[in-house]
């Protein structure tokens, strides 16, 4: 540690610490560095200058330094709530969950009151899958200052996620009054309700044009005008708003499709029948059922199906498996999936996988008998679900492929399916996807129960009761009522799910077929018949 500085020494840090806070709220991030720079020549053991510089580098998008100044923040000071909070979310989204779970550990030991705080804390654990402690999180932030539009809108999408989407919807036009231009909150509400004019649609327009240079809100605005578009069944106005937001995200997101193709080869070439033969036995325990595929396919169809039954619990979409895999295997590759991630967990003792993975969801699995994992991205894991949960139960959604990728590129996500946001990307990924899935099917004869999102839809009771039967069930009559539940809905279809099966949907990329030519074409070369 440094000498304590005179009063003179003392003021001059002051003074240069409020003038490169000035300047990283001015997004002036060379002029604030040069601050922070001059604050640690004199004092190298200042903390809120190597806070700030932690701030400055994160704004940057260079995590690698931020992730250095924040360490270096708790070791000056362990109690600095803040520097813990950074790092966790930091560990989160480079891939290293045991160090992220750590850094959550020391944040709840320090017990901050700060709904900045707070909100990086509910952040995480949104990325972790633990929504019920994200709410409590979010929750307080937002009563301690219900006038900040993120704490409110952050409040208001956890609750979708425990199906209080009145409350929601109520928070989000809160969030428009307070602030017009919340291309985020426009896009959320466009989701719970069911255009009738134009109206939502030209206020959105002028907004738009308001933030040409802001690729995030152009990516919310035009796929809320989409949305919206589409309701009123103005196909072309509709696919035109898909394109601009799918383009808008697209020039945003690094989406490394060389390193999907490698992942997607490792799991062909290495999770094989010898080798689940020879992986040693896992734990019985037949409590968990994973609903699984592309999204967008009729996943939560299923699960409402499923759920429907009295001894069933929705678990929602969970990230515990791959956590698990995560936490056990020490991967460090930031990306989801990848071949390190599979390569770090390949010899896993499948009962420590289990344990692990049982252990993390326990808080979302309810006291029932069973509970659905309903995680469509589980499809990568499948060999090693066999592996640790040789006795729980997969159902696999089959959908047409052009209404698939159509599905999925009319929709914005929340950092996940990188490839959705070009049509020819999204035709490829979907090509890989169904060959792997043939590769599981052949090696897992049996395992898997295939459904058809088209044949439920169109004929549900047979397709329902072959479901719960597939499930080792007793038949109940409520499971044709599944759109009666009031239970959370973690989908983007919150609004359909409430309403009886039906077939709107079948079909529905035809409406864009002349658009949709780039993604027929990459389908038919990948071998996929188009009907």
């Amino acid at each position: 540690m440094t000498d304590t500085p005179s009063y003179e020494n003392r003021e001059q840090l002051e003074n240069l610490l409020k003038k490169g806070s000035f300047a990283y709220t001015q997004r002036n991030f060379d002029l604030a560095g040069q601050y922070c720079q001059e604050l640690l020549q004199l004092q190298p053991d200042l903390v809120p200058a190597h806070f700030l510089v932690g701030l400055i580098t994160l704004a940057m998008k260079n995590s690698q330094i931020a992730l250095g100044a924040f360490q270096t923040v708790v070791k000056l000071d362990k109690d600095h709530a803040a520097a813990w909070a950074q790092l966790a979310h930091i560990h989160m989204i480079r891939g290293t969950v045991n160090l992220a779970d750590k850094a959550l550990q020391e944040v709840r030991r320090i017990r901050p009151d700060d709904p900045t705080i707070l909100t990086l804390m509910g952040t995480t654990l949104s990325l972790m899958g633990e929504h019920t402690l994200a709410k409590a999180a979010f929750g307080r932030a937002y009563t301690l200052d219900p006038k900040n539009i993120e704490y409110t809108h952050n409040l208001a999408n956890n609750l979708v996620h425990h199906g209080d989407t009145e409350t929601a919807e109520a928070l989000l036009k809160s969030t428009i009054e307070m602030r017009p231009d919340s291309p985020q909150a426009h896009w959320s509400l466009s989701l719970f309700l069911k255009a009738k004019d134009n109206s939502h649609i030209n206020e959105m327009k002028k907004l738009c044009n308001n933030n040409k240079n802001n690729p995030s809100a152009q990516a919310f605005y035009n796929y809320a005008i989409g949305k919206e578009y589409e309701d009123q069944q103005k196909w072309h106005k509709a696919f035109d708003a898909f394109s601009k937001g799918a383009k808008a995200t697209r020039e945003n997101i690094d989406y490394n499709e060389e390193s999907e193709i490698k992942t997607f080869e490792y799991l062909t070439e290495n999770f094989t029948e010898e080798w689940l033969a020879n992986s040693g036995p896992g734990i019985a325990d037949a409590s968990p059922i994973f609903v699984l595929g592309q999204p967008r396919t009729g996943t939560t169809l299923i699960e409402r199906i499923i759920t429907s039954h009295s001894d069933v619990h929705s678990a929602g979409e969970l990230q515990q498996f791959t956590l698990a895999m995560r936490r056990l295997g020490n991967s460090n590759n930031s990306q989801r999936f990848s071949a390190e991630l599979f390569a770090s967990v390949k010899e896993l003792d499948g009962r420590l996988l289990a344990t692990k993975y049982l252990k993390a969801a326990g808080r979302m699995t309810g006291k029932k008998a069973r509970f659905v994992d309903k995680l469509p991205a589980n499809y990568l894991n499948i060999p090693l679900i066999l592996k640790a949960l040789p006795n729980a139960k997969i159902v696999h959604l089959i959908r047409d492929p052009m209404d698939a990728c159509f599905s999925s590129y009319k929709q914005l996500f929340a950092n996940a399916y990188l490839h959705s946001y070009d049509q020819q990307e999204m035709a490829r990924h979907h090509i890989r996807y169904l060959k792997l899935m043939q590769v599981w099917r052949e090696r897992f004869s049996g395992r898997f129960f295939d459904i058809s999102y088209e044949e439920t839809a169109r004929n549900l009771e047979p397709n329902a009761r072959a479901l719960i039967d597939y499930l080792e069930l007793p038949w109940q009559d409520e499971c044709l009522n599944f759109h009666k539940q009031k239970t959370a809905v973690t989908t983007a279809s919150t609004v359909q799910v409430r309403e009886p099966a039906h077939t709107r949907s079948i079909g529905r990329w035809k409406k864009y077929e002349q658009q949709l030519q780039p993604m027929v074409a990459t389908l038919k070369q990948g071998g996929i018949n188009i009907t």
